[in-house]
Parts: structure tokens; sequence; C-alpha cells
């Protein structure tokens, strides 16, 4: 069985993700390149499966299968936030990159303070909290998620559930206007 260290299994991640990962031996009683051993031997490729065996079998608690399920499965994924932007913004989404581009280079103008953060299929804008989040919702349109608590909704800004309050729908390069960025301001100022 594999026992390298976690470090040499894991693609850049964020601090929460790194901090499991690192309290993996002295809560699980594995390293992360351990638990890969496992799953590699079980033959599961599904990730709820996954999570179900390493509770079942191990007696895993939920969040650490779910974060080595995660882990595992991710391996070979794009390994930079280039990376990640790369292919959210390729083939047919490829038209929608200006728009992104112009978004995060105004918000990025709000202060030192703001945390670009490229998951899988989205990529989260933060201060000291998530205020917004950007994602190519279709080949046509960014959708931007916006955490703007008692904002009344308008024909523009729809009303959303979730972790953003409301969204945004962008299709053009005239739509990253003032208004849209005064939005993200007041969600940057309240994060």
């Amino acid at each position: 069985m594999d026992t390298a260290p976690a470090a040499s299994y894991t693609r850049a991640v964020d601090a929460a993700t790194q901090s499991m990962i690192d309290n993996l031996p002295k809560s699980t009683g594995k390293s992360l390149g351990e638990w890969y051993g496992i799953l590699s031997d079980s033959g599961l490729e599904k990730h709820g499966e996954m999570v179900a065996y390493l509770k079942r079998e191990h007696g895993v608690t939920h969040g650490y299968a779910n974060g080595i399920a995660l882990q595992y499965r991710s391996r070979g994924a794009a390994t930079s936030d280039d990376d990640l932007i790369e292919a959210q913004y390729a083939g047919p989404k490829a038209a929608l990159r200006p728009l992104y581009d112009a978004v995060v280079s105004a918000v990025r103008a709000f202060g030192d303070d703001v945390e670009v953060s490229p998951k899988k299929a989205s990529v989260s804008l933060r201060r000291s909290k998530q205020f917004a989040l950007v994602e190519p919702a279709s080949a046509k349109r960014l959708q931007l998620g916006i955490n703007l608590n008692g904002a009344v909704p308008t024909d523009r800004l729809k009303a959303a559930t979730g972790m953003c309050t409301h969204k945004v729908s962008v299709t053009t390069i005239d739509e990253v206007d003032a208004e849209l960025l005064e939005w993200l301001r007041q969600a940057y100022a309240a994060a």
C-alpha cells in the first residue's frame, strides 16, 4: 500500500481541504496516500459508493469520507487556477472568456483583498467570505451569483436561492456595466 505524503497526491486545494488532508493521519489513522490505495483496491468508481464504503468498512466519518473520495476522484484534474479557468471557457464557452475577464478585472480593482478562487465549474470571488460566484451557465450566458442580503430583486437582478441571494445573466461585454459593478461593489463591501 502506498504511504507517500499526501502532498504528492493532491492538486492545488483551498485551506480547509488542506487542513482536512493534514489531519487525516491523526483522525483516521491513515494518510491520503494510504486511502488512495484502499480506494484503488476497492474497484469503486462512483463518489457515493466510495463514501459509503469508507464509512461502512473503515469507520470513517462522513466528512472525511467525502473529502477523501473527492480528492481521489480529482486526481489528474486541472492543477492550477489557470487550468481550471481554461477548462471552464473551452470549446463552445470560449466566447464567454472576455466577459469573465472583464468582470474579474473590475472586481480586482475593488481592493487588494479580493480573492479569485477557481473551482471546476465556477469561480468564487471572496473577501473575508464569498461575495460573488461567476460561472459559464451556457455557451451564450455568464451567470453571476451575488450576495446582496436585503436587495430588492429587479428585472435584471433576480432573486436566487443557495449560497448567493441574487443572480445576474451577462451575455455581452456591454452588460459588464456600472449597474452590475455597483451590485458587485456592494457585495464586496459587505463581505
